[in-house]
């Protein structure tokens, strides 16, 4: 088992602790020795009598040392007393190393703040998808301001960018809607007259599913644009409404491609943009739908609850695990083709993930053993909606 790594204060706490360990037990020993050397210098008494005959004389508790007695009792208080200094000493140093360890930790935490600072708005900003937040730290000009300083740049620049790119889409989305309206027209027009033949009437029709195709890729266009925005406003959203009305509009064209679609609409309330999730859903049942198997037997199971989870599974080819995350790409499909088809556009699951992660939610996706695909979508959840008299709705 992988022990944690410890956090970036505990290891500059220890360093600082360690390194004022070693100053501090180098500082008391050398103290120690420089003491110990000095103490019989200061203890010994002065020795009297002749040039040759010199002796130590002491005078303890009434009674006089001589010779090697004198030396003894020396010995004995030199010993006492620096016993006594270390004792004192090491409960002083002890005493202020643990002093010095809180304030070490108290001081590297007063200097990590602004480093919380940033990692929180980083976190709200993957949280929340607003790229509106700043740090705005104030305080000395250091190193750790600049990275602040640095931190808001970046995302200010990442804002830009965004904003930059949704209104490309939005914009340009917009402008090919009208030359497509006013073709569609066209030939319907040109469809329509007396004099058309047949070869011009089957023209029309080639001419209006490729119409259709691209009309379809500037809606999903479009969709993914709204859904890479911050929500404007939210309502509460029972999912389970939303599986039922979608499997009422797509009901009808999974018995034309022969899929069974099974639902099972559990409680499941949320909250968020009504339309962008009934989007999320269809486009998971119709992806269901449309990439199954193309014998009879295959089948689209839709399920909700009991948190705010939709799960969807399908029949279908057999899908590498490798793969599955780049069908979340804008325009990939598992076979490769990046051409608009009858299938689609190939925004489908990029939707579902935009949409998601706009309500603050999640999508995992997993090949299903024997084929298919099961996608699971998780959504902040909410209570249910009292009912008048006070009580929760069942």
């Amino acid at each position: 088992m992988r022990l944690p790594r410890p956090t970036l204060r505990l290891r500059l706490t220890l360093v600082w602790f360690g390194f004022f360990l070693v100053a501090g037990l180098a500082l008391l020993g050398v103290t120690y020795l420089l003491f110990r050397n000095q103490l019989p210098w200061t203890l010994t008494p002065p020795a009297i009598g002749d040039g040759h005959n010199l002796k130590r004389v002491i005078v303890n508790n009434d009674v006089v040392l001589t010779g090697e007695a004198a030396d003894r009792l020396i010995d004995a208080q030199v010993a006492e007393v620096s016993r006594s200094f270390f004792q004192q000493g090491a409960l002083a140093f002890l005493f202020v190393a643990i002093a010095a360890g809180a304030s070490a930790w108290v001081l590297t935490g007063r200097m990590l703040a602004p480093l919380h600072r940033v990692t929180a708005t980083a976190r709200r900003i993957a949280a929340e998808r607003g790229l509106q937040q700043r740090i705005h730290l104030h305080g000395p000009d250091d190193e750790v301001k600049e990275l602040a300083d640095t931190f808001d740049g970046m995302v200010e620049r990442l804002e830009h960018a965004f904003d930059s790119q949704r209104r490309f889409v939005a914009n340009a989305s917009h402008e090919l809607r009208t030359p497509l309206t006013l073709n569609r027209a066209l030939v319907e027009l040109a469809m329509h007259r007396r004099t058309a033949s047949p070869d011009v009437i089957r023209l029309g029709e080639d001419l209006l599913q490729i119409n259709t195709r691209h009309e379809r890729l500037i809606n999903g266009l479009l969709l993914l644009a709204r859904s890479d925005q911050e929500l404007p406003a939210t309502a509460p959203v029972d999912l389970a409404d939303v599986v039922s009305h979608v499997a009422e509009q797509t009901g009808a064209e999974a018995q034309a491609a022969g899929v069974k679609l099974t639902v099972v609409a559990g409680p499941a309330p949320t909250e968020g943009d009504g339309l962008l999730l009934e989007q999320l859903v269809r486009n998971l049942v119709e992806n269901g739908i449309r990439h199954n198997d193309p014998d009879p037997g295959g089948w689209v199971r839709v399920e909700s609850g009991p948190t705010a989870t939709i799960t969807v599974s399908n029949s279908g080819p057999v899908i590498p695990v490798y793969d599955v995350a780049a069908l979340f790409e804008p325009f990939r499909r598992l076979d490769g083709d990046r051409v608009t088809s009858a299938r689609g556009a190939g925004l489908g699951l990029s939707i579902v993930r935009s949409v998601a992660r706009a309500h603050g939610g999640t999508v995992v996706a997993h090949p299903r053993d024997g084929g298919g695909l099961v996608v699971t979508v998780r959504l902040p959840g909410s209570s249910p909606a009292p009912d008048p008299d006070g009580s929760p709705c069942p």
